[in-house]
């Protein structure tokens, strides 16, 4: 929504920052204008006192279509983003820097809006800050807007605490204005990134003259605060506004130096401690005298200026905006409102003299005290003997009160609150073993530094130790675990009150002052118990008067420190960063977290230092979110999440080094870690943390810092550090992603639902609103283990951290680890929601959930919390003792009866006894869709997920296996030596210097098995293309695409890709890392070429991949086999001798016998494997008998296998089968055409069945698409690398076959000696993993698979002249083909000319200057152009606003030798240059027909025939507009992201405006600034998360001309130029319009074209279809031929193809 700001007359009163606009120069200046939000200065209180005036904003007079031009205008925000702060007083502190340096280098411009942003520490402080203002405030207004919209409390807020919004200031004011103050003219705020809100009152008049407000209908006031914090869910944004116009008193000097008065308020009270930051609150709120004014129940919350309507129509619009009902807002020094914020705050003296007896004010002082040090959360335990405390708990207004029958649960309880607010809560119970119970929960808030208070009824002293009933020694009960403990008297006026409250006080400071933990005070209560009256003396509150006439504690403390921003390290620090500096191998170990704002600091620490950070589950950096629109989080972040798995290998253990460890934070989860680490010691060892207690069980801390996190972090962000990185952190980086890769491919490939997926899949679930806790046991070993981080996709937070250097959200995790026991679980997460205010996720076992039922009874009372979802993991026992050596020692049934304490017990029926929502779950569908449901209803769900105590040993047994084997792997290839020569850096880098490619064409002896045969038809071809790949130290790599028409890929297709990728590969560097196929390939495809993997075509990719891999075997002076498994000493000759036994093709066309010949001739060759073709347009029947005929002509020995290529229907493949079922056939290839009856044929027919087609169609995700063909039924799998995309897929398709005991048989398809030669170092390379993996889980090996490589026969001619020798191997007496034979050929491979048909050019690129002269205007044009002049088609490319024509080199040169390219920068873009124009402040003379006439001036010089325009954005609209007034010239038109423009003309008015505001910005800030903001918007979503978008961002800072930049931005805006739509039925000129998936907004616009363009040929649509098209390009948003370019090439391929 856009606030209009229309003129004022100049007015005398200034808020924080006025934004004052003239209407005309005459303007009256005699009356100043009112103040809405505060007060004129005839009633100023205070001296020097700023108070919001504002500009007029008419509320219910919208723009119409009437208006002119000159009276709509916009003042572009523009917005600076700063690094990430420390803390707030940082971030108060980098604001105030920018404002200085905005003092030394003010802008030019006479009116502006500029805004500075930076994120701070995340959790909530914006109440605090707003309560620590002065009284006497020198600024307002001043705001607190909470942001708890579910009916929120004065309990909730002190409960729960709240994120909310403080604003201080008013940079800029809209108010609703009378008649006769109208203006003509219309001034709005535009961006389009930032998220400007402005806040304020509905249906309120301001009178300033009696410094109130009255209700009136369809009035309003806003204001956007001058300095404001918003708290998101995920970050906080510290945001300072400064507005000012030059032409009103509200220039830019008295605007910067009101906005400077604001900043240093703020800055000199902040609360910037987070222990007790809700003590101040209670006590600000009563000094400022609040009273809750019902009749003003919302503050609004409008966003300004950020996408959907353009002005507001009427009142009602503004009040669907979002609102708070619970707020505070100063206005004035005497004007004050609020609501929700402090009810009947000032009742509690009335209430204390009115006391029954001196037990209930001992009980009302305890309880009050604790209100006022922010303790307002009380779990009462029910009791006799308690009963003054519990009544007075209860009937206090601020308090909120729960309660359970289990003292156990109920402690622990209190200790899940203190987790998760950090604010301890008070445990009331009665005498006896009452108290008793709540040691276990003292014990864990002790271990584990959680506040708590207790408050412990007793007996008087006179009935201890005479046998008085549930009496006893409750005196120092709990011993050493509780911080302070102090036994009360027993209640008496002959004893000064104060005692009470400064117990209390004393107690409060020990258990939140570190190192905090819990507190026991012991009441003795004598009777009566009740409130009976009993006289006593009011004498005993002697000295209380000045407490009770306040809100403050009676006690204060303070606690002073040393502001972590000091520039100097103490002395003992210095040391310390020398170390850390010095350090080689350094190591950050994160355990422990517990606060948002610790994990920031974390975060900071971890980007400064750039070392390997590895992250324990609890400390909420192991479940980080990344926002996708990042690119570089892996570059400014090292997280080793996987290093627990990779030390399961001796290797790994023997490999790493450490020389310098930071731990911050506690406890580590990993036992494997902490192991490591004291096996490499000694070395530095450097142990952060606030407590002063000795966490270090393996006794090698060398360094232990007693601080905050803060504080140390602080210290080293002032430290110069290395940023280089080294290989070993490079290389432990590289093991834990292959480690991650393993595991996640287990956990996927696994079809059944496992203990470990609920802990993967449980990662995803999460959501920036939500957070975690985990039961001790197995979930949190789980979670610690196969966690995970996971993209999130979030336009808000994504916007506002566009140039964040934290693309990072954090994830609060907790458990109970302080004694890591399993009781009290559930009641601790329960208090754990209530405290966080979070959507908590809990994952306990069943043994711990039924060690804590009555936690239910918790549960079930849903007081002050969001909805929360446990995830019960009911395996039926304690599975821990599963995976221990115990397991393994001791009898199964002892096992089941003292360790697993197996149990039959239904939680189903336990959730139904206490009311809870219970989903029992068995499958991963099961288990999503609960969690799907358990996310969107609003109640409480417990999914309980159904295990097995025996298979979840078993899969962590195969996870545990396989990730030892991957680490090993890995540190293998890191161990392996390299051609330094050829390396460029340490992770083996080659760059390419150049490729080549050219087309072969060569004779087949018979027609492939998969071509249809043309009668008569006496020569047979394969044709396809070769790939030389050159590295720049001349190493070249060869590789073969070769598609088949079957596999729906063409060989024009795929010669356009090549041709892309020819040149889109140019000085493109190689890791030797792709050679591990763990995803490598596909990383380095989308990461450097930017391009999406799954959009190359499969022969195309096999191809590329084969090249690389061989010029990396090149390079390294070895072969392919090596590279993929490298050799060591022990295992070099077993891999070198490997042979790969090959399985023989064999065609049925024939008859019955002369097929079972030529099966018993290749028999006698020596093959041991013959696949029959079969379904060749035959009877089923016929085929069986076929089948019959050769086995018995072959004898049982030989292995046979049948293809019948998806060509029966499940009733003739039953026919077949029939006559098969005794022919013992090793499997049928594809038996049915319906992939759906796969699994019942095998059932039905009991013939084993391996996939072919079927796995032929997943290049993506191919695990979820296999997952359900793991039948054992299904006994193979037939993997062709170039129709299944490559290298990578294949291994990873033969993994999944070797997991399950499947066969991986590699078949070629009829391609060349090149892949044949490939494809039998692959074969051997799949053959040595299939061992391994027989290995790994000690099964017997099957014997070697005979590959599919057969195709050689078929082979009359080859692409060399010395082609892969197979054949009869006399030592095996197999037809087979040698590992060494192949290498040889793929070393020393030498190409064949004579059936080479063409080689495909390296296009040169002509760049020629060409001046045009048009009316007054002299325009220089940079001119690009690729292809021959004489090519019959000519394309003329047009980028959008911001681009170039290079923006185009790649799909030129893709085009070049079919069409001659030509792209042309547009006037003030790239070199282009105009003369004689006006200044960018001026009218535009620039329009979209004057652009058109000079481009069509240009294209008719260059290019005398007909032109096909290809347009981008702005270039798609000139090429529009060109196809419809020069049809002539024009033979067809591509439209990217096109819109023939806007139909409303004020909505072209509005953005004519608006263009003319971002116009200006450009030339006022720069283009830097500029394409910060313009890059943020919701349009570049998908571009953001390209990871060459930072690449894009530069060369849109590559323009010579900027004042004419601007003049196109303004001149060729969309709302300057008549709308086209009603010329599109006319449209003869044939039109492409591309759209990208994910740009909702364009799809509308070209589904809209196609229809105005059908609408005029309503009885040719078909014709229609035929010259008009709209295609979508997938996976992308706007800028489709960026961030997708090959669906973009074959599109406009297709479509000229048309032409």
């Amino acid at each position: 929504m856009y606030f209009p700001v229309p003129a004022l007359r100049s007015s005398t009163l200034y808020n924080g920052s006025l934004f004052l606009i003239f209407p005309h120069s005459n303007s009256s200046t005699s009356s100043p204008s009112p103040s809405p939000l505060g007060i004129g200065l005839t009633r100023t209180v205070l001296p020097r006192v700023h108070v919001a005036g504002g500009v007029r904003f008419d509320a219910s007079l919208p723009l119409n279509d009437d208006v002119e031009d000159y009276q709509v205008i916009f003042e572009h925000c523009v917005t600076r983003t700063l690094p990430p702060a420390l803390t707030l007083d940082d971030g108060l502190q980098k604001l105030k820097e920018a404002l200085e340096m905005l003092k030394l280098a003010p802008p030019s411009c006479s009116s502006g809006f500029l805004r500075f942003q930076v994120m701070v520490p995340p959790s909530p402080k914006a109440l605090s800050w707003f309560c620590c203002q002065p009284e006497s405030s020198g600024v307002y207004p001043l705001i607190f807007i909470s942001k708890n919209m579910d009916n929120p409390t004065c309990k909730s807020l002190y409960v729960n605490g709240s994120r909310g919004v403080f604003g201080i200031g008013a940079a800029v004011s809209f108010v609703n204005s009378s008649s006769r103050n109208k203006s003509l003219i219309k001034r709005y705020i535009s961006t389009d990134s930032t998220n400007i809100v402005a806040y304020g009152f509905m249906d309120v008049n301001l009178d300033n003259d009696s410094i109130s407000m009255n209700h009136e209908d369809g009035c309003f006031s806003f204001f956007i605060p001058q300095v404001e914090l918003d708290e998101m869910e995920s970050v906080s944004i510290l945001t300072m506004t400064l507005a000012w116009d030059n032409f009103s008193l509200s220039n830019f000097g008295k605007a910067l130096h009101l906005l400077e008065v604001s900043l240093n308020q703020v800055i000199c009270y902040v609360w910037s401690s987070s222990v007790g930051k809700s003590k101040c609150v209670k006590a600000a709120l009563r000094k400022l005298n609040l009273v809750e004014d019902r009749s003003i129940p919302r503050v609004y919350m409008n966003t300004v200026a950020l996408g959907g309507r353009e002005s507001v129509s009427n009142i009602i619009e503004l009040k669907e905006s979002p609102s708070s009902s619970q707020f505070c807002a100063r206005l004035s020094a005497t004007l004050t409102v609020s609501n929700n914020m402090l009810d009947r705050a000032t009742e509690f003296s009335h209430s204390l003299i009115e006391s029954a007896n001196i037990n209930a004010v001992w009980a009302s002082l305890l309880v009050e005290e604790c209100a006022r040090l922010g303790l307002t959360y009380f779990c009462v335990a029910p009791g006799s003997r308690s009963s003054p405390l519990a009544v007075a708990a209860a009937s206090h207004q601020l308090i909120t009160c729960i309660s359970c029958f289990d003292e156990r649960s109920l402690a622990f309880h209190a200790v899940g609150y203190g987790r998760g607010s950090h604010i301890p809560a008070v445990v009331i119970t009665s005498s006896g073993t009452a108290v008793s119970n709540l040691l276990p929960a003292v014990v864990e808030a002790s271990q584990d530094f959680v506040p708590l208070i207790l408050l412990t009824a007793d007996r008087p002293p006179e009935l201890l130790d005479c046998g008085a009933n549930q009496a006893i020694d409750q005196v120092n009960h709990f011993g050493s675990f509780v911080r302070f403990f102090f036994n009360l008297p027993a209640p008496t006026d002959q004893i000064p009150a104060k005692i009470v409250l400064t117990t209390v006080d004393s107690a409060v400071h020990r258990a939140t002052s570190s190192p905090c933990g819990p507190v026991h005070i012991n009441c003795p209560f004598r009777e009566p118990l009740e409130s009976s009256p009993l006289r006593w003396l009011s004498s005993c509150l002697k000295g209380l008067d000045f407490w009770m006439t306040n809100s403050d504690p009676f006690t204060k403390y303070i606690h002073m420190q040393l502001s972590h921003t000091c520039t100097n390290a103490p002395g003992e620090m210095i040391g310390v960063l020398n170390l850390i500096q010095r350090a080689n191998n350094g190591l950050l170990l994160f355990g422990a977290i517990h606060s948002e704002d610790e994990m920031w600091a974390a975060l900071l620490l971890a980007k400064h230092l750039q070392w390997p950070v590895v992250a324990d589950i609890l400390s909420g950096l192991r479940l980080r979110k990344l926002l996708t629109s990042f690119s570089d989080i892996e570059r400014n972040f090292i997280f080793v999440d996987n290093l627990d798995h990779a030390l399961l290998s001796d290797s790994v253990k023997g490999w790493l080094k450490i020389d310098v460890v930071i731990q911050i934070g506690g406890r580590i989860t990993s036992k494997r870690i902490c192991q490591i680490l004291e096996e490499c010691a000694p070395f530095s060892y450097i142990m952060v943390d606030k407590h002063p207690f000795r966490h270090d069980p393996s006794h090698i801390v060398t360094h232990r810092i007693q601080t905050t996190i803060f504080d140390f972090v602080g210290c080293l962000l002032k430290a110069t550090v290395s940023h280089s990185r080294s290989t070993w952190s490079s290389s432990l980086q590289l093991l834990s992603k292959m480690v991650e890769w393993q595991i996640q491919f287990q956990i996927t490939a696994e079809s059944s639902l496992t203990e470990p997926y609920v802990a993967n899949v449980m990662s995803e679930a999460l959501s920036p609103e939500s957070a975690l806790f985990l039961g001790n046991s197995m979930p949190i070993r789980d979670a610690d283990m196969y966690g995970r981080s996971w993209p999130i996709h979030s336009h808000s937070v994504a916007s506002l951290m566009l140039n964040s250097d934290i693309p990072i959200t954090l994830m609060r995790v907790a458990a109970n680890r302080g004694a890591s026991g399993i009781d009290g679980l559930l009641s601790t997460a329960v208090g754990f929601a209530v405290g966080c205010n979070k959507k908590v996720f809990c994952v306990i076992g069943d043994i711990s959930l039924l060690h804590d039922t009555n936690g239910l009874a918790i549960l079930n009372q849903r007081k002050l919390r969001k909805p929360m979802t446990i995830l019960v993991v009911n395996n039926h026992g304690g599975a821990i003792f599963s995976v221990l050596p115990l397991a393994d020692k001791v009898d199964h049934s002892i096992m089941h009866q003292y360790f697993y304490t197996s149990h039959n017990i239904s939680i189903r029926e336990l959730c139904l006894a206490h009311s809870v929502k219970h989903l029992h779950v068995k499958t991963k569908a099961e288990l999503e869709e609960a969690l799907y449901v358990a996310q969107h209803e609003n109640m409480d769900c417990m999914v309980e997920i159904e295990s097995s105590i025996d298979a979840n040993a078993n899969f962590h047994s195969i996870l545990k296996k396989n990730a030892s084997q991957t680490a090993q792997d890995t540190i293998r290839f890191l161990s392996v030596p390299f051609n330094q020569c050829s390396v460029k850096d340490e992770f083996c880098l080659y760059k390419i210097h150049k490729i080549q490619c050219s087309k072969y064409r060569f004779a087949l002896s018979a027609p492939s098995t998969s071509a249809s045969v043309v009668d008569n038809c006496k020569e047979f071809y394969r044709e396809g293309f070769i790939l030389s790949l050159i590295l720049e130290d001349g190493s070249v790599g060869f590789g073969e695409v070769a598609p088949l028409e079957v596999h729906k890929e063409n060989l024009v297709d795929a010669e356009y890709q090549l041709r892309f990728l020819i040149h889109a590969m140019e000085q493109v560097d190689i890791s030797s890392l792709v050679s591990l196929l763990k995803g490598s390939f596909s990383y380095w495809i989308w990461n450097e070429l930017g391009i999406l993997p799954s959009s190359i075509f499969p022969s195309v990719r096999c191809g590329l991949e084969m090249a690389i891999l061989n010029a990396i075997a090149n390079s390294k002076g070895s072969n392919l086999l090596d590279i993929l498994h490298p050799s060591t000493n022990e295992n070099n000759k077993c891999e070198k001798s490997l042979e790969v036994q090959i399985c023989a093709l064999l065609d049925s066309n024939e008859s019955a016998a002369e097929v079972a010949n030529v099966a018993a001739a290749l028999v006698k060759e020596g093959f041991s494997a013959i696949k029959l073709k079969v379904a060749r347009d035959r009877d089923p029947v016929q085929d069986g008998m076929f089948v019959q005929e050769v086995r018995k002509k072959v004898g049982c020995q030989i292995i046979i296998r049948v293809d019948a290529n998806r060509n029966w229907t499940f009733e003739e493949a039953m026919k077949f089968a029939s006559l098969a079922k005794d022919c013992n056939l090793q499997y049928i290839e594809e038996p049915v055409q319906d992939e759906d009856d796969i699994l019942k044929f095998c059932e039905e027919s009991g013939l084993p069945v391996a996939l072919d087609e079927t796995i032929d169609k997943i290049q993506e995700n191919p695990l979820e698409k296999l997952v359900k063909f793991t039948h054992p039924g299904i006994v193979a799998v037939v993997i062709k690398p170039s129709v299944v995309g490559g290298f990578e897929n294949a291994a990873l398709i033969a993994q999944w076959a070797h997991q399950l005991g499947k066969m991986a048989v590699v078949s070629s398809a009829f391609e060349s000696s090149l892949s044949l030669a490939a494809y039998t170092q692959f074969s051997s390379y799949l053959e040595i993993q299939r061992l391994s993996t027989f290995k790994l889980f000690d099964v017997k090996a099957a014997p070697s698979v005979a590959h599919g490589l057969g195709t050689y026969r078929w082979l009359k001619e080859d692409i060399t002249p010395n082609p892969l020798l197979i054949g009869h191997n006399p030592r095996s007496g197999l037809v087979e083909a040698s590992v060494d034979n192949a290498s040889r050929l793929l070393r020393n491979f030498q190409v064949d000319q004579d059936v080479i048909c063409h080689t495909i050019a390296e296009e040169k690129v002509c760049r020629y200057q060409l001046n045009v002269e048009h009316n007054n205007l002299s325009c220089s044009f940079e001119v690009i152009e690729t292809g021959l002049k004489t090519n019959d088609t000519t394309l003329v490319f047009l980028h959008g606003f911001m681009g170039s024509g290079e923006d185009w080199i790649t799909i030129m040169k893709t085009f070049s030798e079919s069409a001659r390219c030509i792209s042309i920068d547009l006037p003030g873009h790239g070199k282009s240059t105009l003369h004689g124009m006006k200044s960018a402040t001026e009218e535009p003379c620039l329009s979209l027909e004057i652009v058109a006439e000079i481009l069509h001036k240009i294209i008719h010089h260059v290019a005398p025939e007909k032109v096909t325009l290809v347009g981008y954005s702005m270039g798609a609209r000139i090429a529009l507009y060109m196809a419809l007034r020069f049809s002539s010239k024009i033979k067809g038109a591509v439209l990217i992201s096109a819109s023939p423009g806007l139909k409303d003309k004020l909505a072209r008015k509005i953005r004519a405006a608006k263009d003319d505001s971002r116009a200006r910005s450009v030339i006022a800030h720069g283009l830097q600034l500029f394409l910060s903001s313009w890059y943020a918007g919701e349009l570049w979503k998908s571009l953001r998360s390209h990871p060459h978008f930072n690449r894009i961002i530069s060369t849109r800072l590559q323009h010579n001309d900027i004042q004419n930049l601007a003049q196109m931005l303004s001149g060729l805006s969309i709302g300057r130029h008549p709308p086209l739509w009603d010329d599109l039925p006319n449209c003869r000129v044939p039109l492409l319009i591309i759209h990208g998936e994910k740009d909702k907004k364009f799809k509308k616009i070209a589904e809209a074209m196609m229809n105005t363009i059908c609408s005029g040929l309503r009885s040719k649509v078909e014709e229609v279809n035929d010259v008009h098209e709209v295609v979508e390009i997938p996976n992308c948003g706007h800028a489709a031929h960026l961030e997708n370019p090959l669906p973009v090439i074959e599109a406009l391929r297709q479509f000229m193809s048309k032409l």
